[in-house]
C-alpha cells in the first residue's frame, strides 16, 4: 500500500480547510413512482469536502451513496436542496455552463467495462473527452496527450489499438480512470471502483488513485460498500442508511469511536484475517429494512436497533456535532451525553 496514506496525510488535508471544494445543503433526491409514491434516495444530505481530502461515503446497498455521488455531479438532477462548488452555486445553472464544468468535476464507474464504448479502441476512449471538450487544436496533439495518461495510470502504450473486451478489468478500469483524468478535473466521484475486480487488482488500482491524489492535487468522494477499502483511502467517512448519513467523521475517529448502532454493526461484519483472533461471531443486523417510498417519521434504523425507545418512532433524529467534527444521528447518543 502507498505509504503516504496515514498520519501525515491526513494531518496536511485537515491543516487545509478553507471555503470547502464541495458542499451539499439539505441536498434531496425523490424518485417519483406509479400513483404518486415517492422514493427518498437522497433525504437532506449536508456534506463538506474540503481541497485534498477524499470523503469515503458508505453503507448498505440502496442507501443512496451511488446517487448522492451522481446527484452531486448533476448527472442526476437534484429535487431541492443545494450543491456548491468553490463556494458556488451550481444546482440550477444552464445545461452549457455546466457542461463547460464538467471538466472539472468527473466520475469513476463501477464497471469498467459498461462505462467505455466497445466500439473504440482505448487510445480513443481516452481521447473521447478531449475531443468532446476541444482541449487541442489538432488530433496529433490529443493522441498525445491520451498516450501520456496511459503512462500515468499505468497502462502500456501496446494497448492503444486494443478495444476492452481483449482487455482484462484491472486494465479497463485504468482506462476509466485516464479518461476521467483527460481534463484535469478538481474533483472525482470514485463509485464504487474497485467492487468489480479481483482482491489483488483491487489493491493496485486503490494506490494508483492515491498515488494521482498526491501527485495532481486531487480531491475525491470514494463511494463503497467495503469499509476495509474506505479506511485505506479515506480521510474523512459518512456513513449512509436509507438516504440519509447517520454518522460522519474522521476515518481514525469512525474506527475508533463509532457512536450510532448501525456504523458499531458495519465494523463488527468487517471479516478478521487472522483466524487467532476470531473470538466472536459476526454480529448480523436482525429485522427488517425500513421503505424508503413515502417515509414516515421516526429514525429509518429504528426497525433493526436493539435499542430502539419510543422517540425513535416519532421523530427525525437531527445529524448532531457530538465532539469535535464527529457527527451522529442518534437519540441514544444525546441521551447517554446527557446521563454523563
Amino acid at each position: 500500500m502507498a505509504n503516504y496514506v496515514g498520519t501525515s496525510r491526513r494531518e496536511k488535508v485537515k491543516n487545509n480547510k478553507s471555503t470547502p471544494l464541495i458542499e451539499t445543503i439539505g441536498l434531496r433526491k425523490l424518485f417519483k413512482l406509479n400513483g404518486g409514491a415517492r422514493l427518498h434516495a437522497v433525504d437532506g444530505i449536508n456534506l463538506k469536502i474540503y481541497p485534498g481530502e477524499t470523503v469515503g461515503v458508505v453503507g448498505e446497498s440502496g442507501c443512496g451513496k451511488s446517487t448522492l455521488g451522481r446527484t452531486i455531479l448533476r448527472l442526476i438532477e437534484p429535487t431541492s436542496g443545494q450543491i456548491l462548488y468553490n463556494g458556488s452555486d451550481i444546482t440550477k445553472i444552464s445545461a452549457g455552463k455546466m457542461r463547460e464544468m464538467r471538466k472539472d468535476l468527473q466520475i469513476i464507474f463501477q464497471d469498467p467495462y459498461s462505462s467505455i464504448d466497445p466500439r473504440k479502441s482505448v487510445i480513443d476512449i481516452i481521447a473521447e473527452y478531449m475531443f468532446i471538450h476541444k482541449v487541442y487544436k489538432n488530433k496529433i496533439d490529443t493522441y498525445n496527450r491520451a498516450a501520456e495518461l496511459m503512462d500515468l495510470v499505468g497502462l502500456a502504450r501496446r494497448y492503444s489499438s486494443s478495444y476492452a473486451h481483449e482487455l482484462d478489468g484491472g486494465r479497463r478500469q485504468r482506462i476509466g480512470i485516464a479518461r476521467a483524468l483527460s481534463l484535469n478535473p478538481k474533483f472525482i466521484v470514485c463509485d464504487e471502483p474497485v467492487s468489480a475486480l479481483d482482491v489483488s487488482i483491487q489493491a493496485q488500482i486503490l494506490n494508483l488513485l492515491m498515488d494521482l491524489e498526491e501527485e495532481l492535487g486531487l480531491t475525491y468522494m470514494f463511494v463503497t460498500h467495503n469499509l476495509s477499502v474506505v479506511k485505506h483511502i479515506s480521510t474523512k467517512i459518512m456513513v449512509m442508511y436509507l438516504g440519509k448519513c447517520v454518522e460522519m467523521a474522521s476515518s481514525d475517529e469512525l474506527f475508533q469511536n463509532p457512536m450510532h448502532p448501525y456504523t458499531k454493526a458495519l465494523l463488527k461484519a468487517i471479516p478478521e484475517p487472522d483466524i487467532s483472533k476470531r473470538d466472536e461471531e459476526f454480529a448480523l443486523i436482525k429485522g427488517e429494512v425500513s421503505s424508503p417510498i413515502n417515509v414516515k417519521p421516526g429514525c429509518r434504523f429504528a426497525k433493526r436497533c436493539d435499542f430502539c425507545f419510543d422517540r425513535c418512532i416519532q421523530e427525525d433524529p437531527n445529524l448532531t456535532e457530538v465532539s469535535y467534527e464527529h457527527f451522529v444521528s442518534c437519540f441514544l447518543v444525546e441521551k447517554n451525553k446527557v446521563e454523563k
